[in-house]
């Protein structure tokens, strides 16, 4: 939310190029006079011991058991606050990655098994179901279509429920030593990280990353994948949206450092400052650079290294065992998901996110036959003939290649043909002085539009900010208010935006709002009427225009206006028509501001 987007995006593209370069890396390592070096680097053992007990893993297994863990909590964060708090909290839109996923999981294995009906070969249908969400998400920043942002959380959330099911099949149906005794205990861990949030601040912090480590090992133990912990343990950390009561204590602490600068005001100041954002947004902030720029590329290093000699390569081309990995990873994802999209949307089950196309999923499908993680994983478990474990090994490698080709072309087609246009990116009505609540000149060179609700705690006069943008601004800006009463988390907001509405036709529409904003834990109907009376509204007539039909409709189209532009928070900013992007401090809405300033020639 406070992140600059094109730093982001930097990011992400560099996170991209350097998994690349690190696939590249273990190919030719793989291929080179040293290949032998290759194996033999990532099969050493690396060992711990203490008295009698000793735990062993491979480098490798370290890398895809271990740190691999990390990858999929950082995933796990985002789409928790996704569902939670984003823009997958509507059901509807939450429902068709889902279905698409269980798709993509079930079609890629169908395709397998027409391929290899019988026999060992036939084992392996589970090197097919699984997309590799690292590279996925590198392929994706790599290929940089227009305005990925929502595709983006398409493809995390059909990931993780992919990850899932993979890590399921795993369990189910490649593991020949399932451990009773530990998976019991793991399930005690896990209603052990439920109840963390009710310890005190200061102890939740060191119990997740215990009960984590040994929820991983207890996996570890059960003959489970232990990469399924990062998930779980990711799903039960709570998410919040900051509250108002939290941010005005963290100022509080820090204007005492201020005037009395020491190491206790210091600790504190931190500790409220921590406290204020939720643990979900702290963990993704503090550990998606390791992963993104640690973690993936030592992955891509240790899993990429398939041996192409001529022998192998012409087996390949000529099995149905490497025929049947590509097309069930390349065309198996693409008709599941696609399909299942297709017709969870018209069946009206669910449907996508605004400016969210079935062309652009049909893209992400493409790339979602990227297979590596789990796909060579299982190839270690369910062949075991060395030959035929290598031709499914370069099956996944050629899909892996097939399907970024194919992804790519489908999103430069796609974005020639019918180029998206960004959900919410501009106003869908201009102000308009005769309907609009507005502060400052009607004709002012400069335009701040807000869409907010009463009860939102970090709305216009609640945080100050917007005080301060006018003083700064004076009669160059006019600033004006929309409603976007969001009853889900704010039960009160459309009873006060009914309330401003009636107190408007009387011209008190801006008192009232600021009686509201300073009570906002009091907007019980009694408490909205004794502020009109105080804002000197006519009592009786603020009634009678309450349940009015005008004003109900002037809130509604506000309401509309905001479901069109796919807002889904508070405050949500416009700055001379477009929408902001960032912290919505004075400063930064100064700075978008006067960045948009009018030039004196485009005034004459």
């Amino acid at each position: 939310m406070g992140r600059d987007p094109t730093a982001k995006r930097f990011g992400e593209n560099a996170a991209a190029a350097l998994l690349l370069t690190f696939t590249l890396a273990a190919i030719l390592w793989a291929n080179s006079p040293w290949a032998h070096t290759y194996s033999e680097f990532w099969e050493t053992h690396v060992g711990l011991s203490f008295g009698n007990l000793h735990g062993e893993l491979t480098v490798k297994e370290l890398v895809n058991d271990a740190l691999m863990a990390f990858f999929f909590f950082i995933v796990g964060l985002e789409v928790k606050a996704q569902f939670t708090i984003g823009e997958l909290t509507e059901r509807s839109r939450a429902l068709v990655p889902v279905v698409a996923a269980i798709a993509g999981l079930t079609m890629p294995a169908v395709i397998f098994l027409l391929l290899n009906p019988s026999g060992e070969d036939a084992s392996a249908w589970g090197v097919v179901i699984s997309t590799d969400t690292a590279f996925l998400v590198g392929a994706l920043a790599i290929i940089a279509p227009k305005y990925p942002a929502r595709l983006r959380t398409f493809l995390l959330t059909l990931a993780v429920v992919d990850d899932v099911g993979a890590l399921a099949a795993i369990a189910l149906f490649y593991s020949e030593q399932i451990r009773i005794v530990p998976l019991v205990v793991a399930v005690a861990l896990v209603l052990a990280l439920v109840g963390v949030r009710y310890l005190p601040a200061a102890l939740r912090g060191v119990s997740y990353s215990i009960l984590a480590v040994a929820l991983w090992l207890a996996l570890f133990a059960g003959g489970v994948h232990p990469t399924l912990a990062g998930v779980v343990v990711a799903l039960v950390i709570p998410v919040f949206t900051p509250e108002r009561q939290r941010v005005e204590a963290a100022v509080d602490v820090i204007r005492a450092f201020r005037q009395s600068p020491n190491s206790e005001y210091a600790r504190a100041a931190t500790r409220s400052l921590r406290d204020s954002i939720s643990i979900n947004e702290r963990l993704v902030t503090g550990f998606g650079p390791y992963v993104s720029f640690g973690v993936l590329p030592l992955f891509a290093l240790a899993n990429a290294g398939v041996r192409l000699d001529a022998d192998t390569v012409l087996a390949a081309v000529r099995s149905p065992l490497t025929w049947g990995v590509v097309a069930g990873l390349v065309l198996g994802k693409l008709i599941g998901i696609t399909g299942a999209t297709w017709i969870v949307q018209r069946t009206g089950l669910g449907r996508l996110s605004p400016g969210l196309t079935l062309r652009r999923v049909a893209g992400g499908a493409a790339l979602s036959g990227i297979g590596f993680t789990i796909s060579l994983f299982i190839v270690d478990l369910a062949i075991t003939n060395p030959r035929s474990a290598d031709l499914a090994r370069v099956g996944v490698l050629a899909a892996s290649v097939i399907a970024f080709t194919l992804g790519w072309a489908v999103f430069r087609l796609t974005d020639k043909l019918s180029p998206p246009v960004p959900v919410g990116h501009k106003l869908v009505r201009d102000v308009d002085p005769e309907r609009d609540h507005i502060r400052g000149r009607v004709d002012a060179p400069l335009t701040l539009v807000e869409y907010g609700d009463f009860e939102c705690p970090f709305c216009s006069r609640a945080t100050g900010s917007i005080d301060e943008v006018r003083e700064y601004f004076g009669d160059q800006l006019r600033y004006v208010w929309r409603h976007l009463p969001l009853e889900r988390v704010h039960p009160r907001a459309m009873d006060a935006a009914r309330a401003s509405e009636a107190a408007a036709l009387q011209g008190k529409f801006f008192d009232l709002a600021v009686q509201m904003f300073e009570f906002q834990d009091h907007l019980e109907w009694q408490h909205i009427y004794r502020y009109a009376d105080q804002v000197g509204c006519d009592i009786a007539q603020f009634d009678d225009d309450l349940h009015s039909s005008r004003v109900l409709h002037r809130v509604d189209d506000d309401a509309q206006d905001a479901e069109l532009m796919d807002l889904n928070s508070t405050p949500t900013f416009f700055v001379n028509g477009v929408r902001h992007k960032g912290p919505w401090d004075a400063a930064s809405l100064i700075r978008a501001l006067e960045a948009g300033r009018p030039t004196e020639a485009a005034e004459r």
